[in-house]
């Protein structure tokens, strides 16, 4: 009667190269999982940037709705608007001008 030793640990020898390069190289490897932890450690960062800047925005609607105050200011500040009887006064700061 023959051993089946040898063939059976060829065999199972085999099965664990084979589940040893699945673990690292290929889809679902080590590798992989890094690299996408990381995208979505970056993508976090981003979310909470535009989600700042979403409360920013919101906070901003709700006082551009709120009264005229805030619309008036951000036509002065944005726009260079002023109102009708009002006298404009630029201020240059002669530091940063550029001379000829």
């Amino acid at each position: 009667m023959k051993r089946p030793g040898r063939w059976l640990i060829a065999g199972l020898l085999l099965v664990i190269i084979a589940v040893q390069g699945r673990l690292w190289i290929g889809e679902g490897s080590l590798a992989q999982v890094n690299d996408l932890q990381a995208r979505v450690a970056q993508v976090r960062v981003e979310n909470s940037v535009r989600e700042q800047r979403n409360r920013i925005l919101r906070a901003e609607i709700i006082e551009l709705k709120s009264g005229l105050e805030s619309i008036e200011e951000k036509a002065r500040s944005e726009f260079g608007l002023i109102k009708q009887g009002e006298t404009f006064f630029l201020l240059v700061d002669e530091t940063k001008a550029q001379r000829p």
